[in-house]
């Protein structure tokens, strides 16, 4: 007897650099559930900004077109008419952000709930009324989400705890999937960066040794204004240290700049990036980020709150050491490989530094341990529990 053939429906807007940490996210399921998946048929919604970045001769896998900003009231409307349109069995929302009145059954990935957490107008473009109706309206997305999924997908234990503690649902409707960890090692990007001039690399954008190093985004949750000011006290003491932190020009990143300016640790000029203390690249591709990770003496991660912690386990993945916040769901992913502080406490944060700095046994140690703790991470192993669950929902 032939086993069933299901129609599973992946909400994949995030997918690719678009979506930053979701984007990533929801590209490796994507990527590799339609590699794993032999026998389903797959439908991946697609923005206009990412439709031709999903590439795929698979004859079980069609494309649609789902033009739809997230987040919007057309979100709502017009997802539930796509979704009905292709007869599914099932759909995956790699996000919170499930229509309302969504037309069939589903599953739903929630990375954190920090927008429960840490509801400041810090945190957005918007005036304080706007911020507190959306603020609103987010919070009853992500109930009616959790609330009517068949299954929630956590990125870590400390998460689905925080789902359980904050919505009240029973421990079974939750299933922990961990996160992969990112291994230049193993694609194409980090034979090209073994081409490239690390000198030259660093130059480009202004970076002279000795450099703490951080990656990611700029939200006030991450807590770049402390390590900011923490950075200050170092630079007293070592006027060559330099602070690199690498994320995407925006309107967080913008204001951190005005930060350091007050500081006397950034300036601007009308035709380049003088050679400051604080360093802001801009985004910077993987295969100059890898040298970045290689030449660093060490990645600060001083963030007051994280679901899972992708990006130190990236920096180990790539050999730099990790000086990390002990908060949240930290420690449960990092592990011992990583060194650790609390964000809130600067002078611990500035003291941790200076060990690290000062202690070329502890940062290789840290190295090596890095490299055995993210084996226990991989974007295949998340993907294959993640279609199973698909088949246990569909098979009850």
């Amino acid at each position: 007897m032939n086993k069933k053939t299901y129609r599973i429906g992946i909400d994949a807007r995030f997918y690719g650099p678009l979506g930053k940490g979701l984007g990533r996210y929801t590209q490796e399921i994507v990527d590799n559930v339609i590699k794993i998946d032999e026998e389903n048929e797959y439908v991946i919604f697609l923005s206009k900004d990412n439709f031709d970045e999903l590439v795929t001769a698979n004859p079980r896998v069609k494309k649609v077109l789902a033009d739809v900003r997230w987040y919007t009231l057309a979100e709502q409307v017009i997802m539930p008419y796509l979704i009905k349109k292709e007869r599914l069995d099932l759909i995956h929302f790699p996000h919170f952000n499930v229509p309302m009145f969504c037309p069939t059954k589903f599953v739903v990935t929630i990375h954190d709930l920090i927008l429960t957490k840490f509801p400041t107008t810090r945190a957005t473009t918007l005036g304080p009324f706007l911020y507190f109706i959306k603020n609103i309206f987010y919070r009853l997305i992500i109930l009616n989400a959790v609330w009517r999924a068949k299954k929630v997908i956590a990125i870590s234990e400390f998460t689905r705890k925080d789902i359980i503690k904050q919505f009240h649902v029973k421990e079974e409707k939750i299933i922990v999937t961990y996160e992969g960890a990112a291994n230049l090692a193993r694609g194409n990007d980090s034979l090209f960066a073994a081409k490239l001039n690390p000198e030259e690399a660093l130059s480009d954008y202004n970076i002279a040794e000795p450099f703490l190093l951080y990656v990611g985004n700029a939200y006030p949750h991450k807590n770049l204004e402390t390590l900011i000011k923490v950075f200050k006290q170092l630079h007293d003491e070592q006027a060559d240290l330099k602070l690199v932190l690498v994320g995407r020009d925006d309107y967080f990143y913008s204001r951190l700049k005005d930060y350091a300016k007050e500081l006397n640790l950034w300036t601007e000029s009308d035709n380049k990036i003088l050679k400051t203390p604080v360093i802001f690249p801009g985004y910077v591709p993987d295969q100059k980020l890898e040298i970045l990770f290689q030449k660093a003496l060490l990645y600060v991660f001083p963030s007051k709150y994280e679901g899972f912690g992708l990006p130190p386990l990236e920096a180990m993945s790539r050999g730099c050491p990790v000086l990390s916040s002990n908060k949240t769901s930290l420690p449960e992913v990092l592990g011992s490989a990583a060194a650790y502080f609390d964000p809130y406490d600067e002078e611990e944060m500035l003291m941790k530094i200076k060990l690290l700095i000062s202690d070329q046994a502890l940062r290789q140690s840290l190295v090596s341990k890095g490299y055995e703790r993210v084996k226990l991470y991989d974007w295949w192993d998340c993907a294959r529990a993640t279609k199973e669950l698909y088949e246990r929902i569909l098979s009850t």
